[in-house]
């Protein structure tokens, strides 16, 4: 395409910018194919796209503890993710694979079991759960400051009716610091994505998919003894608050919208007629006053 030429001859910030817009116009349901092509098209630019570009959510097996994780850049080491079940790399990787601090992997323990039972209460059947804790940069105590990745993925079963395919992705990126004594600063950043792939003989084939991204900031008392418990309530709180808006604004803009536009494309029969009886009185009118 020409955005594809242009984007060659470009400067390297102008490379990736054209690139970052050509995948904001790709649904999810192609993106990974997408993501392969332009990579092969600007090869210099691969880390970058890799880093900034969404992606759909990938399940892999944690064969330790026989349960099933999500996979990402927060629990990826080269070809291997880290299970938060048993905090294993599959498949293996090196001895210097990074593992989270005593503290981290005690909150991320408790987060995980949290996080399950909220999936099995609104996600249901079909879904996976997992949540990573990390550190982060510029602060050395772990206590005051971290970060943590909630990962959601739901496929939705093929029925008997026009749905072929389908899918559910949310993650959502907390950056938790110090504020002032007992308050920390949450900074939440969420992405959800989703896809519908529908077929029928009546309306034939559509895929209805797309992707959201909003962030928030709250700052929360953390006064307890028992701080690490604060700081999962004030996170499920947060996310479950996202969720629900989410879900709200993409019901409006995805399906609402999408119900209106075709509403005005597919008139019913009756409807029809009334439109041709007033082009057939508008067109009597027209030539009964052409003849007077």
């Amino acid at each position: 395409c020409g955005d594809c030429r242009r984007m060659t001859e470009e400067s390297d910030p102008k490379k990736l910018a054209s690139a970052l817009n050509i995948m904001r116009r790709m649904a999810p349901s192609t993106i990974e194919n997408s993501l392969a092509g332009l990579c092969e098209l600007a090869p210099d630019l691969t880390d970058d796209l890799l880093n900034n570009v969404d992606q759909p959510l990938s399940i892999e097996q944690d064969s330790k503890a026989s349960r099933k994780f999500i996979s990402c850049d927060y629990n990826r080491d080269g070809d291997s993710f880290r299970s938060p079940w048993s905090n294993t790399y599959f498949p293996p990787a090196d001895g210097d694979a990074l593992l989270p601090s005593k503290y981290l992997r005690g909150l991320e323990i408790d987060a995980n079991k949290i996080f399950d039972i909220y999936r099995k209460m609104y996600f249901e059947q079909g879904s996976y759960s997992s949540v990573y804790f990390f550190s982060i940069e510029g602060c050395s105590d772990e206590s005051k400051g971290f970060g943590a990745c909630w990962l959601i993925h739901k496929d939705v079963e093929a029925k008997e009716g026009s749905l072929k395919k389908g899918w559910w992705d949310s993650t959502h990126v907390f950056q938790v610091n110090q504020a002032r004594g007992d308050n920390f600063e949450y900074k939440l950043t969420s992405t959800v994505m989703i896809s519908m792939v529908m077929e029928d003989r009546t309306m034939g084939s559509s895929d209805l998919s797309g992707s959201m991204n909003k962030q928030r900031n709250e700052t929360k008392a953390v006064k307890s003894k028992e701080k690490e418990a604060d700081h999962l309530i004030n996170m499920g709180t947060m996310i479950e608050n996202m969720d629900h808006r989410i879900r709200a604004e993409i019901m409006e803009i995805y399906f609402s919208k999408t119900r209106q536009i075709i509403d005005g494309m597919r008139l019913s029969s009756g409807m029809r007629n009334k439109q041709m009886d007033k082009i057939a009185a508008s067109l009597k009118d027209v030539l009964r006053k052409s003849k007077s």
